[in-house]
This record gives structure tokens, sequence and C-alpha cells, in this order.
């Protein structure tokens, strides 16, 4: 997963096409509903822009006063204002510098409540049953989530819901981000046929499009 990949390129429109034909197909045997979703990032971590700008113009503003201002204090502070401006605008462009500032836990508490936000946002806690499961990639952090309703996490657990995420997470290590994807979605589908067969009342109660 690259840093600064739009959400609109991480899928071609060929894998974007399976990705629906999988979630179709899976939903076709079950009353649940799966959703997927890219987004760049759960956060803007606006905090590591600032560290990163604060360390990138003191560094420069201290080399350029050593170098042509005798070290003049003079110089330095307002050399240092003027330059964060434009190095806080470089870290918040280039995800690689930011992402040096922001630690594992930070990103995970980010994904995570990203997740949780999606979940709401896009209706899946309005599921019958509550049987909504969300697969959410989100590019900055390099994460994937997987959320599931309480009807479903009573089901299978967490420890299946992890084991989802293992599976889509070295599938896009490896480059095959829709290959993982869609067994994983045909996996939970299976089980959600299991526990949730579907009815002849069943209706697609979400878009089955790949959420950016």
């Amino acid at each position: 997963m690259k840093h600064g990949l739009r959400a609109e390129k991480f899928f071609s429109e060929e894998e974007r096409k399976r990705i629906r034909e999988a979630i179709r197909s899976s939903e076709s045997r079950t009353i649940g509903e799966i959703a997927v979703m890219v987004v760049e990032s759960s956060d803007h971590y606006f905090e590591a822009e600032v560290i990163g700008a604060v360390l990138l113009s003191g560094l420069l503003s201290l080399t350029t006063t050593v170098s042509l201002f005798h070290s003049s204090v003079w110089w330095y502070v307002p050399l240092n204002f003027v330059l964060f401006f434009p190095a806080r605008l470089l870290f918040r462009r280039v995800g690689t510098l930011k992402s040096a500032f922001v630690g594992l836990h930070r990103k995970e508490h980010a994904v995570r409540q990203r997740a949780v936000r999606a979940f709401y946002e896009k209706g899946l806690y309005k599921t019958r049953k509550n049987t909504g499961i969300l697969f959410l990639i989100s590019i900055f952090e390099r994460k994937v989530r997987v959320l599931a309703d309480s009807g479903i996490h009573e089901k299978i657990g967490q420890e299946t819901l992890d084991g989802f995420v293992k599976g889509v997470s070295e599938g896009i290590r490896k480059g095959r981000a829709c290959d993982s994807l869609c067994k994983a979605i045909h996996e939970s589908g299976e089980l959600l046929a299991l526990h949730f067969p579907v009815t002849p009342d069943d209706t697609n109660e979400l878009s089955d499009d790949v959420i950016v």
C-alpha cells in the first residue's frame, strides 16, 4: 500500500466489478449486508504535521543562520516562523514524512474510530437482525479493519473477524488486494448464510459498490 494513493485508484474498474459481484453473490444467500470502504486516511493527524514542521523549519533555520548570518538569533527566529508554513504543507502532502511522526497506537485508534463512524454513516447498523459487516481499508495507515454488527459478532466472534483482517492485509502486501478481499467476502458470506439464511422477503439494503 503506497502513501498518497487516492482511494478512487486503489482498485481498478475491473477489480471493483469483481468485488461488486462477490458481494452480490454472497448476499444472495443471506439476509446479511456486506460493505467495502476505502479511505485515504482515517485521520488528518494535525499534530504530526505540526511536530514535523517545527523540527524541519527549526533545522533549516539553524543551518541557514549558521551558514549565512553568523548564528544571529535575529535571523533564526523570523526564518523559523516563515519556513514553518511551507514545512507544514510539505508534511501534509507527503504521507511518508507525516507517517514517521504518528505512532502505531495512534494509527490503530484512528482506523478503529473511522470504521465505527463509517458503520453508522453508511447505515450498516440498520440492517435486519443486525447483520451488517464492513471491510475498511485505510491507505495512509496501511491497515484493514473488519467491523461486524452485534448479530454477526455473537455468532462468529472477533477471532474470525481478525482472520479476515489478516487475510486481506497479507493480500494487499503481496499485491493481490482484490483477490484477498473477494476471498474474505465469500468466506464471510458463507458464515452469514449459515447463521442468517436468505428469506423470501429479503431486500438489498445497501449498495454493493466499493465506497470511497
